[in-house]
């Protein structure tokens, strides 16, 4: 595993307070009916393998996806127990509410719910450049032997030589 990649380990039972967010954000699970449109967001504005992560988080019940929304405008979703169970994520937040505690919110709010389904420890799974986030926010360290060829994400079906 080189230094900035791999998988990371949260400890449930040390996390800070929820970060404040600007007053009329709400931080909920996500309504079904509004999958569709949540997915999009997810599409339009990430990665198009998190939707598929995403819909499985929004179909279990109770959900494991949350929502940063304001005045009905998605913000931002996070989820857990999508790609493999004690998994954190997906996590995003659109481009033009970032730098307004969102993502940390939806972070601990997140792992919050993790540790009340009762979960110890999460892992955040395949960490590259948000490494530092999960650090500051959360306590996250990076756990040895952890690139993807060596957890979960190993398993993924490979297209050929650019994949």
């Amino acid at each position: 595993m080189n230094a900035k990649s791999g998988d990371m380990i949260v400890n449930l039972t040390t996390l800070p307070e929820c970060p404040r967010v600007a007053d009329g954000v709400r931080i909920h699970r996500p309504f079904v009916g509004d999958k569709e449109r949540i997915l999009y967001f997810i599409r339009e504005n990430f990665h198009e393998g998190w939707t598929y992560e995403a819909e499985r988080a929004i179909l279990q019940l109770p959900s494991t996806c949350l929502l940063a929304v304001e005045g009905g405008r998605l913000l931002g979703f996070s989820c857990y127990d999508a790609t493999a169970k004690g998994f954190f994520g997906p996590i995003g937040v659109a481009e033009a509410a970032r730098g307004k505690n969102i993502g940390a919110a939806l972070l601990v709010r997140t792992l919050e719910a993790m540790r009340d389904a009762g979960y110890g420890y999460a892992i955040i799974g395949w960490v590259g450049e948000a490494a530092p986030f999960y650090r500051n926010v959360v306590g996250a360290d990076f756990l040895p032997n952890s690139g993807p060829e060596n957890s979960v994400y190993s398993a993924r079906l490979s297209m050929g030589p650019k994949d």
